[in-house]
């Protein structure tokens, strides 16, 4: 049996596919939109990308093509790599022109980068197939977007 209010309370509870979706409606969601649109520009093949913040792992906005890909339970997990990351860097005693750059994990299939932005209070997280991206070509297109 077909209930029209039951399938709109169905959809609301599967992630929003292949579109660019804001947390919010304030001005860094909108900044994070926009930067999210670029990178797509530039990696049409994305799996999933976000901008989060660090401190808390919020996420400012958010894209996937993959109902099963929960990006906004995975970038809490990258926020804290990095905040982690940079404890390390503190423990070795770096030089203060020393700064963390950008995060990157390599799968049998996927590369998952964490790019600090230059507030560095925020950083863009993009998961790109290893078998369709390039990781020079990743790793350009996320340098030139994060201006």
């Amino acid at each position: 049996m077909q209930i029209p209010f039951l399938q709109r309370l169905q959809a609301l509870a599967r992630p929003t596919v292949d579109k660019v979706v804001p947390a919010g409606s304030s001005p860094e969601s909108v900044a994070a939109e926009q930067l999210l649109q670029q990178v797509l520009t530039g990696l049409p093949e994305l799996i999933g990308a976000a901008v989060v913040q660090i401190d808390s792992g919020q996420t400012l906005a958010s894209y996937t093509t993959a109902r099963e890909f929960n990006i906004s339970k995975v970038v809490g997990f990258n926020a804290e790599v990095i905040r982690q990351q940079r404890l390390a860097m503190q423990a070795l005693l770096l030089p203060a022109e020393e700064q963390l750059e950008e995060i990157l994990i390599t799968l049998q299939t996927q590369l998952h980068l964490s790019r600090l932005l230059p507030d560095g209070r925020c950083f863009l997280y993009a998961v790109v197939d290893s078998r369709d991206t390039n990781l020079g070509i990743a790793r350009t297109v996320l340098r030139t977007c994060n201006a």
